[in-house]
């Protein structure tokens, strides 16, 4: 059994429409949710299943909709959370960052979406991503980069980067393939 705690308001999400989503959690991982209203979630099931099964609520409970979080039900895709906390003390300097990651209408996030085929959610203290194995830590060094203070400009560039190096894989599959 495993215990997690998602926000008040991220539990109608969980949950579903008429509790679809819970259900569909439940029978993915073979595992039974249970949810209180101030958001602490019960995950029942044998340890590998919960241990997945945790990533989707997570996620969800980070801001993500049911449609993006379960992308996880994937073994290839993955989840990281950024707790800004960690690195920035002041509630201004964490706004300002966030408000760098996303960007001037939020062009910078849709351009790290788009390059490493990822989904990010900014909420609250956090920033965090759902990306295949092979391309999560472009999403995440590109976020670093932000974070660490990197002109938007240097992180456009690295990205380009990505995309070419991305295409070259994607080439090279076509001609073995």
């Amino acid at each position: 059994m495993d215990i997690i705690r998602i926000p008040e308001e991220r539990v109608r999400e969980l949950i579903g429409k008429d509790g679809e989503n819970k259900k569909q959690i439940e029978k993915r991982y073979n595992i039974k949710i249970s949810v209180d209203d101030e958001g602490e979630v019960r995950l029942d099931g044998d340890g590998a299943d919960t241990f997945f099964a945790k990533d989707v609520v997570r996620a969800i409970g980070r801001g993500f909709k049911f449609g993006e979080a379960i992308k996880l039900f994937k073994d290839e895709y993955l989840f990281h959370v950024i707790d800004l906390r960690d690195q920035f003390s002041s509630d201004n300097t964490r706004k300002r960052m966030k408000g760098r990651v996303i960007g001037e209408k939020g062009k910078i996030k849709k351009e790290i979406e788009s390059a490493t085929d990822s989904a990010i959610c900014i909420y609250g203290h956090t920033i965090s991503i759902i990306a295949s194995d092979d391309l999560m830590e472009f999403a995440k060094e590109a976020i670093f980069k932000i974070l660490d203070g990197a002109p938007h400009s240097t992180v456009l560039n690295y990205l380009h980067m990505v995309r070419e190096r991305k295409l070259a894989i994607k080439l090279r599959g076509v001609k073995h393939g």
